[in-house]
């Protein structure tokens, strides 16, 4: 429960520093909604308090790379725990008896 806290008030937080440029809330909840993570969210809320970008593709193609930096971090963590499995069962076998 804790964790949809987080994600509904950071979520409103970004649909306010969205608003607070000008442009419509639902655009603000679509990008927080792609986005999908309170540290993209946050990453984002960051850009457009600091940046300010005066053109809604601006904020679109940060969104765009925000999103992408998480799923190649996600891919790599995958990775990692595959990579740890497969070296498991090289470095100990299957479990099995007869790997031995």
């Amino acid at each position: 429960m804790e964790n949809k806290a987080i994600w509904s008030r950071t979520r409103d937080e970004l649909v306010s520093a969205v608003c607070a440029l000008g442009y419509p809330a639902e655009f603000g909840g679509m990008i927080a909604e792609h986005i999908g993570s309170p540290a993209g969210m946050e990453r984002m809320i960051s850009y457009l308090k600091y940046v300010r970008p005066e053109k809604p593709e601006l904020i679109v193609d940060e969104m765009l790379s925000i999103k992408s930096d998480i799923d190649r971090w996600r891919e790599k963590k995958e990775c990692e725990r595959a990579n740890s499995v497969y070296n498991e069962v090289l470095n100990y076998g299957f479990g099995d008896e007869d790997d031995e």
